[in-house]
Protein backbone atom coordinates (compact mmCIF):
# COMPACT_ATOMS: atom_id res chain seq x y z
CA UNK A 1 0.00 0.00 0.00
CA UNK A 2 1.08 3.60 -0.52
CA UNK A 3 2.68 5.31 2.50
CA UNK A 4 0.33 7.48 4.54
CA UNK A 5 0.97 10.97 5.89
CA UNK A 6 1.45 9.54 9.39
CA UNK A 7 3.94 7.00 8.04
CA UNK A 8 5.95 9.78 6.40
CA UNK A 9 6.01 11.71 9.70
CA UNK A 10 7.55 8.66 11.34
CA UNK A 11 10.57 8.79 9.03
CA UNK A 12 13.74 9.53 11.06
CA UNK A 13 14.51 12.60 8.96
CA UNK A 14 11.16 14.16 9.94
CA UNK A 15 10.82 12.71 13.43
CA UNK A 16 14.12 14.36 14.36
CA UNK A 17 12.55 17.71 13.46
CA UNK A 18 9.70 17.22 16.02
CA UNK A 19 6.75 17.75 13.66
CA UNK A 20 3.58 19.29 15.14
CA UNK A 21 0.16 18.71 13.59
CA UNK A 22 -1.79 21.94 13.70
CA UNK A 23 -5.00 20.59 12.14
CA UNK A 24 -6.56 17.99 9.89
CA UNK A 25 -5.88 15.05 12.20
CA UNK A 26 -8.54 13.00 10.40
CA UNK A 27 -6.44 13.00 7.23
CA UNK A 28 -3.28 11.51 8.68
CA UNK A 29 -4.06 8.11 7.15
CA UNK A 30 -4.46 9.54 3.65
CA UNK A 31 -2.13 7.83 1.14
CA UNK A 32 0.76 9.83 -0.28
CA UNK A 33 1.05 9.37 -4.02
CA UNK A 34 3.97 11.81 -4.46
CA UNK A 35 6.02 14.47 -2.66
CA UNK A 36 6.07 17.98 -4.12
CA UNK A 37 8.39 20.77 -2.96
CA UNK A 38 7.19 24.28 -3.73
CA UNK A 39 7.83 27.83 -2.59
CA UNK A 40 5.02 29.47 -4.51
CA UNK A 41 1.52 29.92 -3.16
CA UNK A 42 -0.30 29.33 -6.42
CA UNK A 43 0.67 25.66 -6.60
CA UNK A 44 -2.83 24.09 -6.74
CA UNK A 45 -2.87 24.03 -10.54
CA UNK A 46 0.31 21.92 -10.58
CA UNK A 47 -1.13 19.12 -8.44
CA UNK A 48 -3.19 16.10 -9.53
CA UNK A 49 -4.13 14.73 -6.12
CA UNK A 50 -2.45 12.71 -3.37
CA UNK A 51 0.69 14.87 -3.11
CA UNK A 52 2.38 15.78 0.17
CA UNK A 53 3.50 19.40 -0.25
CA UNK A 54 6.74 20.58 1.44
CA UNK A 55 7.53 24.29 1.77
CA UNK A 56 9.74 26.61 3.82
CA UNK A 57 6.83 29.05 4.08
CA UNK A 58 8.93 32.08 3.12
CA UNK A 59 6.18 33.35 0.85
CA UNK A 60 3.65 32.97 3.66
CA UNK A 61 5.94 35.06 5.86
CA UNK A 62 5.47 37.94 3.42
CA UNK A 63 1.67 37.64 3.37
CA UNK A 64 0.50 35.51 6.35
CA UNK A 65 -3.14 36.42 5.69
CA UNK A 66 -3.02 34.22 2.58
CA UNK A 67 -2.40 31.07 4.67
CA UNK A 68 -6.09 30.12 4.70
CA UNK A 69 -6.52 30.56 0.92
CA UNK A 70 -3.27 28.64 0.33
CA UNK A 71 -4.51 25.68 2.39
CA UNK A 72 -7.94 25.77 0.71
CA UNK A 73 -6.29 25.68 -2.73
CA UNK A 74 -4.29 22.60 -1.74
CA UNK A 75 -7.43 20.88 -0.43
CA UNK A 76 -9.26 21.69 -3.65
CA UNK A 77 -6.42 20.09 -5.62
CA UNK A 78 -6.66 16.91 -3.49
CA UNK A 79 -3.32 17.26 -1.74
CA UNK A 80 -2.62 14.65 0.95
CA UNK A 81 -1.06 17.15 3.39
CA UNK A 82 1.15 20.17 3.94
CA UNK A 83 4.46 20.37 5.84
CA UNK A 84 5.77 23.85 6.55
CA UNK A 85 9.31 24.50 7.81
CA UNK A 86 9.20 27.44 10.25
CA UNK A 87 12.68 28.22 11.59
CA UNK A 88 13.45 31.09 13.90
CA UNK A 89 11.13 33.80 15.18
CA UNK A 90 8.18 33.81 12.79
CA UNK A 91 5.19 34.53 15.02
CA UNK A 92 3.00 35.98 12.25
CA UNK A 93 3.30 32.79 10.17
CA UNK A 94 2.67 30.61 13.23
CA UNK A 95 -0.45 32.49 14.19
CA UNK A 96 -1.85 32.52 10.62
CA UNK A 97 -1.17 28.82 10.08
CA UNK A 98 -2.68 27.81 13.42
CA UNK A 99 -5.85 29.74 12.66
CA UNK A 100 -6.17 28.36 9.09
CA UNK A 101 -5.39 24.79 10.17
CA UNK A 102 -8.31 24.62 12.61
CA UNK A 103 -10.81 24.21 9.78
CA UNK A 104 -8.54 22.21 7.47
CA UNK A 105 -9.53 18.71 6.37
CA UNK A 106 -6.01 17.72 5.32
CA UNK A 107 -3.13 17.54 7.81
CA UNK A 108 -1.18 20.77 8.28
CA UNK A 109 2.19 20.07 9.91
CA UNK A 110 4.90 22.43 11.13
CA UNK A 111 8.56 21.60 11.82
CA UNK A 112 10.82 24.09 13.62
CA UNK A 113 14.13 22.55 12.65
CA UNK A 114 15.92 22.34 9.36
CA UNK A 115 14.77 19.40 7.24
CA UNK A 116 16.47 18.18 4.10
CA UNK A 117 13.52 18.14 1.77
CA UNK A 118 15.50 16.30 -0.87
CA UNK A 119 16.10 13.45 1.59
CA UNK A 120 12.37 13.28 2.43
CA UNK A 121 11.53 13.28 -1.27
CA UNK A 122 14.06 10.55 -2.03
CA UNK A 123 12.89 8.26 0.79
CA UNK A 124 9.18 8.67 0.15
CA UNK A 125 9.54 8.29 -3.60
CA UNK A 126 11.58 5.14 -3.03
CA UNK A 127 8.75 3.84 -0.85
CA UNK A 128 6.19 4.70 -3.52
CA UNK A 129 8.20 3.09 -6.29
CA UNK A 130 8.74 0.02 -4.13
CA UNK A 131 4.99 -0.18 -3.53
CA UNK A 132 4.32 0.15 -7.26
CA UNK A 133 6.90 -2.52 -8.01
CA UNK A 134 5.36 -4.77 -5.36
CA UNK A 135 1.94 -4.16 -6.89
CA UNK A 136 3.27 -5.08 -10.33
CA UNK A 137 4.82 -8.24 -8.92
CA UNK A 138 1.57 -9.16 -7.16
CA UNK A 139 -0.35 -8.51 -10.38
CA UNK A 140 2.07 -10.79 -12.19
CA UNK A 141 1.64 -13.50 -9.56
CA UNK A 142 -2.13 -13.22 -9.82
CA UNK A 143 -1.98 -13.33 -13.60
CA UNK A 144 0.30 -16.37 -13.62
CA UNK A 145 -1.76 -18.25 -11.04
CA UNK A 146 -5.06 -17.81 -12.87
CA UNK A 147 -3.46 -18.37 -16.28
CA UNK A 148 -2.33 -21.79 -15.05
CA UNK A 149 -5.85 -22.50 -13.79
CA UNK A 150 -7.22 -21.53 -17.20
CA UNK A 151 -4.74 -23.72 -19.08
CA UNK A 152 -5.51 -26.64 -16.77
CA UNK A 153 -9.28 -26.04 -17.11
CA UNK A 154 -9.42 -26.13 -13.32
CA UNK A 155 -12.79 -26.84 -11.76
CA UNK A 156 -14.89 -24.08 -10.25
CA UNK A 157 -14.08 -24.93 -6.63
CA UNK A 158 -10.34 -24.73 -7.22
CA UNK A 159 -10.62 -21.28 -8.83
CA UNK A 160 -12.74 -19.97 -5.95
CA UNK A 161 -10.30 -21.38 -3.38
CA UNK A 162 -7.37 -19.71 -5.17
CA UNK A 163 -9.16 -16.36 -5.09
CA UNK A 164 -9.96 -16.70 -1.39
CA UNK A 165 -6.33 -17.58 -0.58
CA UNK A 166 -4.94 -14.61 -2.51
CA UNK A 167 -7.42 -12.13 -1.05
CA UNK A 168 -7.27 -13.58 2.44
CA UNK A 169 -11.05 -13.49 2.78
CA UNK A 170 -14.05 -15.72 2.08
CA UNK A 171 -15.23 -15.88 -1.54
CA UNK A 172 -18.57 -17.17 -2.80
CA UNK A 173 -19.67 -17.95 -6.36
CA UNK A 174 -23.41 -17.79 -6.98
CA UNK A 175 -25.62 -18.08 -10.07
CA UNK A 176 -28.24 -15.62 -11.27
CA UNK A 177 -30.83 -17.32 -9.07
CA UNK A 178 -28.71 -16.50 -6.01
CA UNK A 179 -27.84 -20.17 -5.45
CA UNK A 180 -24.32 -20.89 -4.22
CA UNK A 181 -22.25 -22.84 -6.77
CA UNK A 182 -18.96 -22.86 -4.85
CA UNK A 183 -17.38 -21.17 -1.85
CA UNK A 184 -14.17 -20.99 0.13
CA UNK A 185 -14.30 -19.79 3.72
CA UNK A 186 -11.49 -17.87 5.38
CA UNK A 187 -11.52 -17.54 9.17
CA UNK A 188 -15.28 -18.11 9.25
CA UNK A 189 -17.47 -21.20 9.51
CA UNK A 190 -19.63 -22.39 6.63
CA UNK A 191 -22.74 -21.86 8.74
CA UNK A 192 -21.88 -18.24 9.38
CA UNK A 193 -20.76 -17.60 5.81
CA UNK A 194 -23.85 -19.01 4.07
CA UNK A 195 -26.50 -18.27 6.71
CA UNK A 196 -29.70 -16.94 5.05
CA UNK A 197 -27.69 -16.52 1.87
CA UNK A 198 -30.47 -16.11 -0.71
CA UNK A 199 -32.20 -13.30 1.19
CA UNK A 200 -28.94 -11.48 1.86
CA UNK A 201 -27.88 -11.87 -1.76
CA UNK A 202 -31.17 -10.62 -3.16
CA UNK A 203 -30.84 -7.44 -1.12
CA UNK A 204 -27.40 -6.82 -2.61
CA UNK A 205 -27.69 -5.05 -5.99
CA UNK A 206 -25.63 -6.28 -8.91
CA UNK A 207 -23.25 -3.41 -9.85
CA UNK A 208 -22.28 -2.73 -13.45
CA UNK A 209 -18.60 -3.14 -12.53
CA UNK A 210 -16.56 -4.60 -9.70
CA UNK A 211 -17.56 -2.67 -6.60
CA UNK A 212 -19.15 -2.84 -3.17
CA UNK A 213 -22.92 -2.64 -2.78
CA UNK A 214 -25.82 -3.66 -0.59
CA UNK A 215 -26.48 -3.29 3.13
CA UNK A 216 -23.47 -5.46 3.99
CA UNK A 217 -21.20 -3.73 1.45
CA UNK A 218 -20.22 -6.90 -0.40
CA UNK A 219 -17.36 -6.69 -2.86
CA UNK A 220 -18.48 -8.43 -6.05
CA UNK A 221 -17.54 -9.07 -9.67
CA UNK A 222 -19.71 -10.31 -12.54
CA UNK A 223 -18.93 -13.71 -14.07
CA UNK A 224 -19.63 -14.29 -17.74
CA UNK A 225 -19.03 -12.74 -21.14
CA UNK A 226 -20.62 -9.41 -22.06
CA UNK A 227 -24.39 -9.89 -22.16
CA UNK A 228 -24.15 -13.58 -21.21
CA UNK A 229 -23.51 -13.23 -17.50
CA UNK A 230 -24.26 -16.36 -15.49
CA UNK A 231 -23.13 -15.53 -11.97
CA UNK A 232 -21.08 -13.33 -9.67
CA UNK A 233 -18.13 -13.70 -7.32
CA UNK A 234 -18.68 -12.18 -3.91
CA UNK A 235 -16.48 -11.29 -0.96
CA UNK A 236 -19.25 -11.08 1.68
CA UNK A 237 -17.35 -8.86 4.09
CA UNK A 238 -17.78 -5.13 4.79
CA UNK A 239 -14.74 -2.84 4.49
CA UNK A 240 -14.41 -2.60 8.28
CA UNK A 241 -13.80 -6.35 8.55
CA UNK A 242 -11.56 -6.40 5.51
CA UNK A 243 -7.85 -6.17 6.32
CA UNK A 244 -6.61 -6.92 2.79
CA UNK A 245 -5.64 -4.42 0.11
CA UNK A 246 -8.92 -3.41 -1.57
CA UNK A 247 -7.31 -2.81 -4.97
CA UNK A 248 -5.58 -6.17 -4.76
CA UNK A 249 -8.87 -7.86 -3.86
CA UNK A 250 -10.60 -6.23 -6.84
CA UNK A 251 -7.83 -7.41 -9.18
CA UNK A 252 -7.95 -11.00 -7.85
CA UNK A 253 -11.74 -11.12 -7.97
CA UNK A 254 -11.86 -9.87 -11.58
CA UNK A 255 -9.11 -12.27 -12.68
CA UNK A 256 -10.91 -15.19 -10.99
CA UNK A 257 -14.16 -14.19 -12.71
CA UNK A 258 -12.39 -14.15 -16.08
CA UNK A 259 -10.91 -17.60 -15.40
CA UNK A 260 -14.30 -19.03 -14.49
CA UNK A 261 -15.84 -17.59 -17.67
CA UNK A 262 -13.00 -18.85 -19.87
CA UNK A 263 -13.05 -22.34 -18.34
CA UNK A 264 -16.80 -22.57 -18.78
CA UNK A 265 -16.56 -21.54 -22.43
CA UNK A 266 -13.69 -23.96 -23.03
CA UNK A 267 -15.57 -26.78 -21.34
CA UNK A 268 -18.67 -26.01 -23.40
CA UNK A 269 -16.62 -25.87 -26.62
CA UNK A 270 -15.01 -29.19 -25.77
CA UNK A 271 -18.40 -30.77 -25.15
CA UNK A 272 -19.77 -29.23 -28.34
CA UNK A 273 -16.89 -30.68 -30.37
CA UNK A 274 -17.46 -34.09 -28.81
CA UNK A 275 -21.21 -33.88 -29.51
CA UNK A 276 -20.60 -32.92 -33.15
CA UNK A 277 -18.11 -35.75 -33.60
CA UNK A 278 -20.50 -38.30 -32.10
CA UNK A 279 -23.40 -36.98 -34.21
CA UNK A 280 -21.32 -37.37 -37.38
CA UNK A 281 -20.31 -40.91 -36.49
CA UNK A 282 -23.83 -41.92 -35.45
CA UNK A 283 -25.22 -40.78 -38.79
CA UNK A 284 -22.42 -42.60 -40.60
CA UNK A 285 -23.17 -45.81 -38.69
CA UNK A 286 -26.87 -45.62 -39.55
CA UNK A 287 -25.98 -45.31 -43.24
CA UNK A 288 -22.68 -47.22 -43.39
CA UNK A 289 -22.11 -47.18 -47.20
CA UNK A 290 -19.34 -49.76 -47.15
CA UNK A 291 -18.21 -49.05 -43.59
CA UNK A 292 -16.93 -52.29 -42.08
CA UNK A 293 -17.56 -53.42 -38.51
CA UNK A 294 -13.84 -53.16 -37.72
CA UNK A 295 -13.66 -49.59 -39.01
CA UNK A 296 -16.87 -48.69 -37.18
CA UNK A 297 -15.47 -50.05 -33.93
CA UNK A 298 -12.19 -48.20 -34.42
CA UNK A 299 -13.93 -44.87 -35.05
CA UNK A 300 -16.34 -45.40 -32.17
CA UNK A 301 -13.48 -46.38 -29.88
CA UNK A 302 -11.74 -43.08 -30.61
CA UNK A 303 -14.84 -41.35 -29.23
CA UNK A 304 -14.96 -43.40 -26.05
CA UNK A 305 -17.21 -46.35 -27.01
CA UNK A 306 -15.52 -49.50 -25.70
CA UNK A 307 -15.64 -52.74 -27.64
CA UNK A 308 -18.29 -54.85 -25.98
CA UNK A 309 -20.26 -58.03 -26.41
CA UNK A 310 -23.63 -56.30 -26.75
CA UNK A 311 -24.97 -53.06 -28.20
CA UNK A 312 -28.40 -51.54 -27.54
CA UNK A 313 -30.01 -48.82 -29.71
CA UNK A 314 -31.95 -46.20 -27.72
CA UNK A 315 -33.86 -43.04 -28.64
CA UNK A 316 -34.87 -40.28 -26.23
CA UNK A 317 -37.85 -38.31 -27.52
CA UNK A 318 -38.81 -35.02 -25.90
CA UNK A 319 -42.18 -34.95 -24.19
CA UNK A 320 -42.86 -31.67 -26.02
CA UNK A 321 -43.73 -33.83 -29.01
CA UNK A 322 -46.07 -36.04 -27.02
CA UNK A 323 -49.75 -35.94 -26.19
CA UNK A 324 -50.76 -33.30 -28.66
CA UNK A 325 -48.04 -30.76 -27.76
CA UNK A 326 -46.32 -28.90 -30.59
CA UNK A 327 -43.32 -30.61 -32.11
CA UNK A 328 -41.09 -27.59 -31.65
CA UNK A 329 -41.00 -25.22 -28.69
CA UNK A 330 -41.63 -21.55 -29.25
CA UNK A 331 -37.91 -20.80 -28.98
CA UNK A 332 -36.00 -22.88 -31.57
CA UNK A 333 -32.86 -22.65 -29.47
CA UNK A 334 -34.61 -23.96 -26.35
CA UNK A 335 -34.94 -27.42 -27.90
CA UNK A 336 -31.23 -27.50 -28.71
CA UNK A 337 -30.40 -26.46 -25.17
CA UNK A 338 -32.63 -29.23 -23.81
CA UNK A 339 -30.84 -31.77 -25.98
CA UNK A 340 -27.42 -30.57 -24.83
CA UNK A 341 -28.50 -30.77 -21.21
CA UNK A 342 -29.83 -34.29 -21.78
CA UNK A 343 -26.54 -35.39 -23.36
CA UNK A 344 -24.64 -34.04 -20.35
CA UNK A 345 -26.97 -35.78 -17.91
CA UNK A 346 -26.62 -39.08 -19.77
CA UNK A 347 -22.83 -38.77 -19.82
CA UNK A 348 -22.79 -38.23 -16.05
CA UNK A 349 -25.19 -41.12 -15.51
CA UNK A 350 -23.05 -43.52 -17.54
CA UNK A 351 -20.07 -42.85 -15.27
CA UNK A 352 -21.81 -44.87 -12.57
CA UNK A 353 -22.51 -47.80 -14.88
CA UNK A 354 -20.48 -50.44 -16.67
CA UNK A 355 -21.57 -49.18 -20.08
CA UNK A 356 -20.23 -46.67 -22.57
CA UNK A 357 -22.18 -44.97 -25.31
CA UNK A 358 -22.32 -42.86 -28.42
CA UNK A 359 -25.07 -40.26 -28.15
CA UNK A 360 -26.13 -37.34 -30.34
CA UNK A 361 -29.16 -35.50 -31.63
CA UNK A 362 -30.64 -37.35 -34.60
CA UNK A 363 -33.41 -34.85 -35.32
CA UNK A 364 -35.12 -31.98 -33.57
CA UNK A 365 -36.46 -33.26 -30.28
CA UNK A 366 -34.83 -36.69 -30.50
CA UNK A 367 -31.49 -37.95 -29.20
CA UNK A 368 -30.12 -41.28 -30.38
CA UNK A 369 -27.75 -43.53 -28.47
CA UNK A 370 -25.85 -46.76 -28.97
CA UNK A 371 -25.18 -48.30 -25.58
CA UNK A 372 -22.28 -50.74 -25.31
CA UNK A 373 -22.51 -53.37 -22.54
CA UNK A 374 -20.04 -56.08 -21.55
CA UNK A 375 -22.80 -58.44 -20.32
CA UNK A 376 -26.47 -59.03 -21.14
CA UNK A 377 -27.56 -58.89 -17.49
CA UNK A 378 -26.33 -55.29 -17.25
CA UNK A 379 -28.93 -54.02 -19.72
CA UNK A 380 -31.80 -53.41 -17.30
CA UNK A 381 -29.73 -51.71 -14.54
CA UNK A 382 -28.04 -49.45 -17.09
CA UNK A 383 -31.34 -48.52 -18.74
CA UNK A 384 -32.70 -47.63 -15.31
CA UNK A 385 -29.70 -45.37 -14.67
CA UNK A 386 -30.23 -43.61 -18.00
CA UNK A 387 -33.94 -43.17 -17.31
CA UNK A 388 -33.20 -41.58 -13.94
CA UNK A 389 -30.55 -39.33 -15.50
CA UNK A 390 -32.98 -38.18 -18.19
CA UNK A 391 -35.67 -37.52 -15.61
CA UNK A 392 -33.33 -35.31 -13.60
CA UNK A 393 -33.32 -34.69 -9.84
CA UNK A 394 -36.48 -35.28 -7.85
CA UNK A 395 -37.84 -38.17 -9.91
CA UNK A 396 -38.65 -40.25 -6.83
CA UNK A 397 -40.49 -37.36 -5.21
CA UNK A 398 -42.53 -36.59 -8.29
CA UNK A 399 -43.43 -39.88 -9.90
CA UNK A 400 -46.85 -38.59 -10.94
CA UNK A 401 -45.36 -35.92 -13.19
CA UNK A 402 -45.01 -36.76 -16.91
CA UNK A 403 -41.46 -37.59 -18.00
CA UNK A 404 -39.38 -34.95 -19.73
CA UNK A 405 -38.12 -37.55 -22.20
CA UNK A 406 -39.79 -40.68 -23.55
CA UNK A 407 -37.30 -43.51 -24.03
CA UNK A 408 -37.59 -46.10 -26.78
CA UNK A 409 -35.31 -49.15 -26.60
CA UNK A 410 -34.47 -51.30 -29.59
CA UNK A 411 -33.39 -54.92 -29.58
CA UNK A 412 -29.94 -55.84 -28.26
CA UNK A 413 -27.44 -56.67 -31.02
CA UNK A 414 -24.08 -58.35 -31.14
CA UNK A 415 -22.48 -55.85 -33.55
CA UNK A 416 -22.21 -52.10 -33.60
CA UNK A 417 -23.58 -51.70 -37.13
CA UNK A 418 -26.64 -53.84 -36.37
CA UNK A 419 -27.34 -51.73 -33.32
CA UNK A 420 -27.00 -48.55 -35.37
CA UNK A 421 -29.55 -49.91 -37.83
CA UNK A 422 -31.88 -50.46 -34.86
CA UNK A 423 -32.02 -46.73 -34.08
CA UNK A 424 -35.06 -46.43 -36.38
CA UNK A 425 -36.86 -49.17 -34.46
CA UNK A 426 -36.10 -47.42 -31.15
CA UNK A 427 -37.35 -44.12 -32.61
CA UNK A 428 -40.60 -45.85 -33.67
CA UNK A 429 -41.04 -47.24 -30.16
CA UNK A 430 -40.43 -43.83 -28.57
CA UNK A 431 -42.86 -42.12 -30.92
CA UNK A 432 -45.49 -44.80 -30.34
CA UNK A 433 -45.00 -44.71 -26.57
CA UNK A 434 -45.72 -40.99 -26.65
CA UNK A 435 -49.41 -41.84 -27.22
CA UNK A 436 -49.59 -44.03 -24.11
CA UNK A 437 -50.59 -42.48 -20.81
CA UNK A 438 -50.02 -43.39 -17.17
CA UNK A 439 -48.00 -46.53 -17.91
CA UNK A 440 -45.48 -45.91 -15.12
CA UNK A 441 -42.71 -47.36 -17.31
CA UNK A 442 -39.34 -45.60 -17.31
CA UNK A 443 -38.66 -46.82 -20.87
CA UNK A 444 -40.44 -48.76 -23.61
CA UNK A 445 -39.71 -51.67 -25.92
CA UNK A 446 -41.50 -52.82 -29.05
CA UNK A 447 -43.51 -55.31 -26.97
CA UNK A 448 -44.96 -52.39 -25.00
CA UNK A 449 -46.53 -50.60 -27.98
CA UNK A 450 -47.48 -53.33 -30.50
CA UNK A 451 -50.74 -52.60 -32.42
CA UNK A 452 -51.48 -49.47 -30.44
CA UNK A 453 -48.09 -48.11 -31.42
CA UNK A 454 -48.72 -48.77 -35.11
CA UNK A 455 -52.10 -47.09 -34.95
CA UNK A 456 -50.60 -44.14 -33.10
CA UNK A 457 -48.15 -43.61 -35.96
CA UNK A 458 -50.96 -43.82 -38.53
CA UNK A 459 -53.58 -41.88 -36.62
CA UNK A 460 -53.35 -38.83 -38.89
CA UNK A 461 -53.45 -40.84 -42.11
CA UNK A 462 -56.71 -39.97 -43.96
CA UNK A 463 -57.13 -43.62 -44.96
CA UNK A 464 -57.08 -44.70 -41.32
CA UNK A 465 -59.53 -41.96 -40.42
CA UNK A 466 -61.81 -43.05 -43.24
CA UNK A 467 -61.61 -46.67 -42.05
CA UNK A 468 -62.60 -45.60 -38.50
CA UNK A 469 -65.57 -43.63 -39.79
CA UNK A 470 -66.81 -46.44 -42.00
CA UNK A 471 -66.55 -49.04 -39.22
CA UNK A 472 -67.96 -46.96 -36.36
CA UNK A 473 -70.16 -44.38 -38.07
CA UNK A 474 -73.38 -45.74 -36.55
CA UNK A 475 -72.22 -45.77 -32.92
CA UNK A 476 -70.40 -42.44 -33.36
CA UNK A 477 -73.63 -40.94 -34.64
CA UNK A 478 -75.50 -42.41 -31.68
CA UNK A 479 -72.90 -40.92 -29.35
CA UNK A 480 -73.38 -37.52 -30.97
CA UNK A 481 -77.08 -37.86 -30.25
CA UNK A 482 -76.41 -38.54 -26.58
CA UNK A 483 -76.45 -42.34 -26.76
CA UNK A 484 -72.85 -42.91 -25.77
CA UNK A 485 -73.64 -46.19 -24.02
CA UNK A 486 -73.30 -48.07 -27.30
CA UNK A 487 -69.68 -46.98 -27.81
CA UNK A 488 -68.91 -48.00 -24.23
CA UNK A 489 -70.73 -51.30 -24.71
CA UNK A 490 -68.74 -52.03 -27.85
CA UNK A 491 -65.48 -51.41 -26.01
CA UNK A 492 -66.44 -53.74 -23.17
CA UNK A 493 -67.61 -56.43 -25.53
CA UNK A 494 -64.45 -56.34 -27.63
CA UNK A 495 -62.26 -56.10 -24.51
CA UNK A 496 -63.84 -59.32 -23.18
CA UNK A 497 -63.10 -61.14 -26.43
CA UNK A 498 -66.81 -61.36 -27.32
CA UNK A 499 -67.63 -63.43 -24.22
CA UNK A 500 -71.17 -62.42 -23.27
CA UNK A 501 -71.28 -64.67 -20.22
CA UNK A 502 -68.15 -63.03 -18.82
CA UNK A 503 -69.67 -59.59 -19.36
CA UNK A 504 -72.85 -60.62 -17.53
CA UNK A 505 -70.90 -62.13 -14.63
CA UNK A 506 -68.94 -58.90 -14.25
CA UNK A 507 -72.18 -57.24 -13.12
CA UNK A 508 -72.19 -54.70 -15.94
CA UNK A 509 -75.78 -55.58 -16.94
CA UNK A 510 -78.18 -58.39 -16.27
CA UNK A 511 -77.99 -61.15 -18.84
CA UNK A 512 -81.39 -60.38 -20.53
CA UNK A 513 -80.64 -56.64 -20.69
CA UNK A 514 -77.17 -57.30 -22.02
CA UNK A 515 -78.46 -59.51 -24.83
CA UNK A 516 -81.03 -56.90 -25.83
CA UNK A 517 -78.37 -54.16 -25.90
CA UNK A 518 -75.96 -56.31 -27.94
CA UNK A 519 -78.70 -57.07 -30.44
CA UNK A 520 -79.34 -53.34 -30.82
CA UNK A 521 -75.60 -52.76 -31.22
CA UNK A 522 -75.44 -55.35 -34.00
CA UNK A 523 -78.36 -53.64 -35.69
CA UNK A 524 -76.63 -50.26 -35.50
CA UNK A 525 -73.36 -51.58 -36.87
CA UNK A 526 -74.93 -53.86 -39.44
CA UNK A 527 -72.46 -56.67 -38.69
CA UNK A 528 -72.44 -60.02 -36.96
CA UNK A 529 -70.61 -59.60 -33.66
CA UNK A 530 -70.07 -63.37 -33.49
CA UNK A 531 -67.83 -63.15 -36.55
CA UNK A 532 -64.15 -63.08 -35.52
CA UNK A 533 -63.05 -60.95 -38.46
CA UNK A 534 -65.78 -58.39 -37.72
CA UNK A 535 -64.69 -58.17 -34.10
CA UNK A 536 -61.05 -57.71 -35.16
CA UNK A 537 -61.95 -54.97 -37.64
CA UNK A 538 -64.11 -53.20 -35.07
CA UNK A 539 -61.41 -53.51 -32.40
CA UNK A 540 -58.77 -51.92 -34.64
CA UNK A 541 -61.16 -49.11 -35.57
CA UNK A 542 -62.07 -48.51 -31.92
CA UNK A 543 -58.41 -48.38 -30.84
CA UNK A 544 -57.63 -45.93 -33.65
CA UNK A 545 -60.60 -43.78 -32.62
CA UNK A 546 -59.54 -43.71 -28.96
CA UNK A 547 -55.91 -42.89 -29.84
CA UNK A 548 -57.04 -40.12 -32.19
CA UNK A 549 -58.99 -38.54 -29.36
CA UNK A 550 -56.01 -38.47 -27.00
Amino acid sequence: MLPTVSAVLELPVLRAAAPRVLGGLGGLEAPVRWVHVSEILDVGGLLSGGELVLTTGLELEKTPEESASFIRSLEAAGAAGLIVELIGQRPRSWKALEKAARSASMPVIVVEQRVRFVQVTEIVHRMIVAEQLERVERARDVHEAFTVLSLESADTQRVVEQAATMIGASVVLEDLSHLVLAYAGQRVSTTELLDDWERRSRTTPFPAHTARSGPEQWLQAAVGVRQQLWGRLVVPMPPAAFDADEDMAVMVLERAAQTLAINRLADRDQRELSHHAQAGLLNALRQPRGLSEAEALARAGSLGLKRSSYYVPIVFRTALQAWGSPILPGDPFAGQQDERELLEKLAKGLKSSAGTALAASIQSGSVGMILALPARQQEEPTLQILAEAAAGPGIEANLAAPPAWIIGVGRMKATLLEAAAGIDEAAHVAESAATLRDTGKPYFRATDVRLRGLLALLRKDPRVQQFVESELSAVLQAEAEGKGEYLELLGLYLGSGGNKAAMARSGYLSRPTLYVRLAKLEELLGVDLEDAESRTSLHVALLAHLIRGQ
